[in-house]
């Protein structure tokens, strides 16, 4: 195996490691025992994950002393992530015959991760449950912090829970088979930490991208866990997001409109990626950061391949915010950069946020009002 590294997670309800490091896919069964016990392990997957690894997983999980893991595999994409899929993964635990002291293991990308928690969450009204993330947005973001969930008609992520896992393990070896598509789309996710708490990882992003062909395996495990303790100290200090892990949320306004207008067809990281770089425009457009903030971070998105605008309409942008989990009463909390490695949350009318929206969204559009 590669160089280990373990970042320790304590929050209110749980305390569990995330064990970030090259080749430990086979060593996921006795990292579960250790962590989670239980006499029965039972994996989620989809249709994309399932054929590379649940073998492996599975075999890992008998030496480990579970007997003959069950399993539920569902079609792979967004659209899955709703009650009909997530009812039936329930009605297959429970076939499998798994108590509260079982074990649920989510093996996969944030899809997977986000059902098969929800899932363990709520089946027996809460059983153990371990992350094995597959993708790079997985191990960065999704698989951490135990927020689960499915989406609605109304919107992405409507229902769900806070459940904390009780193992994390992250194989940086398994993004060799995604595609570099969705290893682009992933970095999204890495930019928002740098600018949202480190300079440093922000500065090493400009210098080198981390999709590019030929990155070393070490640095890239180093970064992936590098992201996953600003994630660790957030969720630490605000587990049910009353606060601080608002902050999290940066780009994640408009970037969910974004991902919504588009069917999710648009990744997730790409979406962030474009919401981050709209309202950074303007948060400098209001002087709540220096110009060089935004451009700093449209040269590092569009290095990584990603897109830093959109030409959706701003009144549908606005009218998808309206009904994200993220709304407040008759405003928004909108996370603005106020240097690299700095943000701030300002509770906005959405009105106001409109003007934002106007500010930062549509190339064609600012230089009108420019």
């Amino acid at each position: 195996m590669g160089s280990e590294r373990v970042v320790h997670v304590k929050t209110g309800s749980r305390a569990y490691d995330v064990h970030v490091t090259p080749g430990v896919l086979d060593e996921v069964g006795a990292l579960i025992r250790e962590a989670a016990g239980g006499s029965r392990a039972f994996v989620v997957s989809d249709t994309n994950v399932a054929p590379l690894y649940l073998g492996r997983v599975c075999a890992s999980l008998e030496r480990a002393g579970y007997p003959a893991p069950e399993s539920f595999v569902f079609q792979a994409g967004e659209a899955s992530k709703r009650a009909a899929t997530w009812g039936l993964c329930m009605e297959a635990i429970a076939r499998a015959g798994l108590t509260r002291d079982d074990v649920v293991v989510a093996l996969g990308g944030g899809v997977v991760g986000d059902l098969a928690g929800f899932a363990g969450a709520s089946y027996m009204r809460g059983c153990q449950v371990a992350q094995v993330p597959t993708s790079l947005l997985a191990m960065v973001d999704s698989s951490v912090g135990g927020k689960t969930a499915i989406d609605l008609e109304a919107g992405k992520n409507l229902a769900g829970a806070f459940w904390q896992p009780s193992v994390v393990v992250a194989d940086p070896r398994c993004l060799a088979t995604i595609s570099h598509e969705l290893l682009t789309d992933s970095c999204g996710e890495v930019i928002k930490h740098g600018v949202l708490a480190d300079p440093d990882l922000f500065d090493e992003l400009e210098r080198s991208p981390i999709n590019a062909a030929g990155y070393d395996e070490d640095a890239l495990a180093a970064v992936i866990a590098r992201n996953i303790e600003i994630k660790r100290d957030v969720v630490d200090a605000d587990e049910h997001e009353r606060g601080l892990r608002q902050t999290l949320n940066l780009g994640h306004t408009i970037g969910h409109a974004i991902e919504a207008a588009s069917g999710f067809s648009l990744g997730h990281g790409t979406c962030v990626a474009i919401g981050l770089c709209c309202i950074a425009r303007a948060a400098a457009a209001i002087g709540t950061c220096a110009p060089e903030v935004p451009a700093r971070i449209e040269r590092v998105c569009a290095a990584h391949g990603l897109p830093t605008d959109t030409d959706l309409d701003h009144a549908t942008i606005v009218r998808l915010a309206r009904s994200d989990k993220k709304r407040h009463g008759d405003g928004v909390n909108v996370v603005m950069p106020e240097a690299i490695g700095s943000v701030g949350v300002r509770r906005v009318s959405m009105d106001e946020f409109a003007r934002l929206v106007d500010l930062g969204c549509g190339g064609a559009a600012r230089g009108q009002e420019r």
